[in-house]
């Protein structure tokens, strides 16, 4: 059972650092427990990890976040533990433009980005998360999983999973997912190497691989590599949610579009994607009824 453990700066948010990289509550390759540890279930460059993070404070040490690991990819993923919890995110490069922004950073400044450094891992579930509500997409994930996933190393909790290689989601019959998405995935899995390569690439570049194949445009794009690289400004472009909850935060007025959302962050260039998440954060939203957003993609934050 090797191990790592890491000093947090303060303040530090574990659980707000993590929870975007779970799909729902029932995500069986993530896993938040009620006393505050996390599990995740990861297939790394060295192969399947069971990964188990805990939060304890020590009397000489102060705060610790230790992870355990067990599996063929336990050194792979305690070497990148501290990236994963945010070890790596340049907080102090970000500035508050807005009343609204500068208090959620107030409130939330323990919030860092998480970076996986895995391809795959997220990108899988972002297509599946295209133009369907999120709940649906959730849905989706766990089937998937509980059906194609792998038994984890470890003393993994009953139900999680490892999600398949890229082999195995080739395998998955046509049936099981919308067409479109299927085609999608089954692509970028005939290309799953190239792509991994994305992890060790500047966003710009990483943007451009990913984008190469057919059916994955800036929106998955952006959604896998906010978690891959923990870009801070890797935005989201072409949500049917974010321009009208990011327009309504700043400016008070309804309904908004990427072009209005790009002008209103253009203050933040380089770090759009952590603003838009503390907007969100802040929790001055429009009412879901009035813009018909039944799924409001807050569920990722």
């Amino acid at each position: 059972m090797p191990s790592r453990t890491w000093a947090p700066p303060a303040p530090y948010d574990l659980a707000r650092t993590l929870r975007v990289l779970r799909r729902g509550r029932g995500d069986p390759a993530c896993r938040q427990e009620p006393d505050g540890s996390w599990w995740r279930c990861s297939r790394t460059p060295d192969g399947p990890v069971t990964l188990r993070i805990t939060d304890r404070s020590d009397a000489v040490a102060g705060r610790l976040i230790t992870g355990t690991a067990w599996g063929p990819g336990a050194d792979w993923a305690l070497k990148q533990l501290p990236a994963l919890l945010g070890a790596d995110d340049e907080l102090d490069a970000f500035r508050p433009r807005h009343r609204v922004v500068a208090a959620a950073h107030r409130k939330h400044g323990g919030l860092r980005l998480a970076r996986t450094g895995l391809v795959m891992e997220s990108l899988v579930p972002s297509v599946l998360e295209q133009r369907i509500t999120t709940g649906s997409a959730y849905y989706a994930w766990r089937r998937l999983l509980h059906r194609y996933g792998e038994q984890p190393p470890g003393p993994a909790p009953e139900g999680t999973r490892i999600p398949p290689p890229a082999a195995v989601w080739r395998m998955v019959p046509s049936w099981e997912w919308h067409r479109s998405r299927a085609a999608a995935i089954l692509r970028a899995c005939s290309y799953a190497p190239r792509l991994e390569e994305a992890a060790a690439m500047e966003l710009p570049e990483a943007m451009a691989r990913l984008q190469l194949i057919p059916g994955i445009g800036p929106w998955t794009a952006a959604e896998t590599l906010q978690r891959t690289l923990g870009a801070p400004d890797a935005l989201t472009l072409g949500d049917l949610h974010l321009p009208v909850q990011i327009g309504y935060a700043l400016t008070g007025a309804r309904g908004g579009t990427d072009e209005q959302m790009l002008q209103l962050l253009e203050p933040y260039a380089g770090q759009r994607h952590r603003a838009a998440r503390l907007i969100l954060l802040g929790g001055r939203l429009p009412n879901r009824r009035a813009h018909r957003a039944p799924h409001s993609r807050i569920a990722h934050l």
